[in-house]
């Protein structure tokens, strides 16, 4: 039976189907979907559960793979980052039972802060990469991966890319088949890497790299389309539809495998070719590894490394080669003017409150990952920094060292970012003796990637209740004498404690604490509306940035338009009636 699936929903499949037993992740696009699709349909055999970061998410998963369970830890290109001090050195020790690290590339950057290309982590760690191009490798993958992971003793990466994980195809569907537990295994040698054991274990490694790229020589997911031998063209993952599209003529060597490559085949392929390419997203991994065998190979100097490719690209890059017409360029076709929709943040989000107290204190504000990022974009422009998760709180202290900004810098992070990876930084600023105000946006959710459950809420993927942890708490743990909560719907006490923190000589932590209004359940109060009659068309509205608040067709005596609010989407949060210098926003009365 067939059932149309996304990547990643084929790949939580392939957990279920091939034996696994334990998955692990922090969310994050393009790769969420995974654990939840899991935990909603597979949960009677595989138990699945958000860790607090990445690095945390991998580390559990090895040990569960230690104690013999098939196991998956996924995340975002950007995650593997996070774990990768754990991902290096579990090379040297090898797994118990298979092991698949899910890294889930972004390019083109539609969720990420940047495009790096993960492949460069298998040839780094000397552990293989398997790269689907469509939603059934997804599932088939999962397999392999396990397959190989036990029979090299080494984790695998299964590496995603968007596209891979969002586009839907059809996905044959089978029976679970069940793997023996052999539970944990002692051995000290293997598992403690101390110097000598890995010494050892490093040359194991080194060894088994060369028994992978043997295996790769003979894998039947690294194959040859054969068709017209004057163009050859070596692809992979999403590449290889658009490759296949662009050049329907050329023959393929289609690889499975990112690394190691197959160099036997790949030097076959290319002898009975007059002309051999390599169409790949990103940086030209395979093309670096190709010519480096001597190997004559072109690839990036027609296909950029800078954003996703689609078939137009291809197509233009082999024009440029001189291998294909330009006719075969479908015409351009003038699309209609739309006005842009930057993204902003929901009506009724609690962070606008917060945003419009620190625009009045007219502070450096360093941002984090999260929804609060999009409080850069105009009208509300008060996030200046925003570098990787968790990264806000030292920002902000690294800003009062150098010691040369008229205004005081300040961190805004939220829970689950904070949870991530802030409390580490916190405690640092603390010890340095930091006086730097911190501002923990708290949502009781990881909303930004849909909705997730964090150690901020109350429940745990599986659906279990559990006792949230608590913030405040966690800071004066570390050290934080002067923490204060504030609800950020309350824009003049926000701004009152702001102004008594940022007057502070001492670190200090601000908590807004109030829910977001879309997850877990949508929030709404009696809305808004504008009495046009009041307005003065300031536009002090206007400023904080709600998608409710519109310009109206009614102008002043000078010709600036009045606002009004849509009151279907309005969620009554008060926050533009606090800033109307007139009092023109009423509640609008049942």
């Amino acid at each position: 039976m067939a059932m149309l699936l996304s990547g990643n929903q084929a790949l939580a499949r392939g957990m279920y189907e091939y034996g696994g037993e334990f998955a692990s992740a922090y969310p994050g696009t393009p790769s969420t979907e995974i654990l939840q699709v899991i935990a909603k349909f597979f949960k009677d055999d595989v138990y699945a559960e958000w860790a607090v970061n990445e690095k945390v998410a991998l580390e559990v998963a090895v040990g569960a793979s230690y104690g013999g369970a098939r196991t998956l830890a996924a995340m975002k290109h950007v995650g593997l980052n996070v774990a990768a001090d754990a991902f290096m050195t579990l090379s040297y020790t090898g797994v118990g039972a298979g092991l698949i690290i899910v890294s889930a590339d972004d390019p083109s950057l539609h969720s990420s802060q940047n495009e790096q290309d993960n492949r460069y982590y298998g040839k780094m760690a000397s552990v293989p990469v398997l790269e689907p191009s469509t939603s059934q490798e997804a599932k088939d993958f999962v397999k392999i991966g396990f397959e190989i992971s036990e029979q090299f003793d080494t984790p695998v990466i299964l590496r995603l890319t968007t596209r891979i994980c969002h586009a839907k195809g059809l996905v044959e569907i089978g029976e679970r088949k069940t793997v023996e537990n052999k539970g944990f295994e002692r051995n000290i040698e293997k598992y403690v890497m101390v110097p000598a054991y890995a010494a050892k274990r490093h040359k194991l490694v080194i060894e088994r790299l060369e028994k992978l790229k043997e295996y790769a020589e003979t894998s039947e997911i690294n194959y040859i389309e054969w068709n017209d031998k004057k163009i050859g063209i070596i692809t992979g993952a999403i590449a290889y539809q658009h490759a296949r599209e662009a050049m329907p003529d050329a023959s393929i060597l289609k690889l499975g495998m990112g690394y190691p490559l197959p160099i036997k085949k790949i030097r076959e392929f290319a002898s009975k070719v007059d002309r051999l390419f390599v169409v790949e997203e990103l940086e030209g991994f395979y093309e670096e590894i190709i010519a480096a065998e001597g190997i004559k190979v072109e690839g990036k100097k027609f296909f950029s490394n800078h954003m996703e490719l689609n078939v137009d690209r291809v197509r233009k890059g082999f024009i440029e080669a001189g291998v294909l017409d330009s006719s075969v360029m479908p015409e351009s076709v003038e699309t209609e003017s739309v006005l842009p929709r930057p993204p902003v943040l929901c009506s009724g989000c609690p962070h606008r409150g917060i945003m419009v107290a620190l625009k009045k204190a007219g502070v450096y504000t360093n941002g984090d990952i999260g929804c609060y990022t999009l409080g850069a974009l105009p009208p509300l422009n008060q996030i200046d920094s925003c570098l990787c998760m968790g990264a806000s709180i030292g920002n902000a202290f690294g800003i009062e060292r150098a010691g040369k900004t008229e205004k005081k810098a300040v961190a805004l992070i939220g829970d689950s970012t904070f949870l991530h990876s802030g409390i580490t930084a916190l405690a640092s600023v603390v010890y340095n003796g930091g006086t730097t105000t911190n501002i923990i946006v708290d949502n009781r959710i990881t909303a930004m990637t849909g909705g997730q459950d964090n150690p901020s809420t109350s429940k745990t993927l599986m659906g279990d209740a559990v006792e949230p942890v608590n913030l405040a708490e966690i800071c004066r743990a570390v050290g934080v004498k002067h923490v204060r909560e504030v609800d950020p719907y309350d824009v003049d006490e926000s701004y009152k404690v702001l102004k008594e923190e940022l007057d502070r000589e001492a670190v200090s932590v601000i908590i807004t604490n109030r829910p977001c209004m879309l997850f877990p359940k949508k929030i709404k109060d009696e809305p808004y509306t504008v009495e046009a009659d009041n307005c003065i068309a300031c536009g002090a509205c206007f400023n904080v940035g709600c998608p409710s608040i519109s310009i109206s067709e009614e102008t002043n005596e000078k010709g600036r338009p009045k606002a009004v609010i849509d009151e279907y989407t309005c969620t009554g949060c008060t926050i533009c009636a606090q800033v109307c210098p007139v009092d023109a926003i009423v509640k609008i009365e049942s």
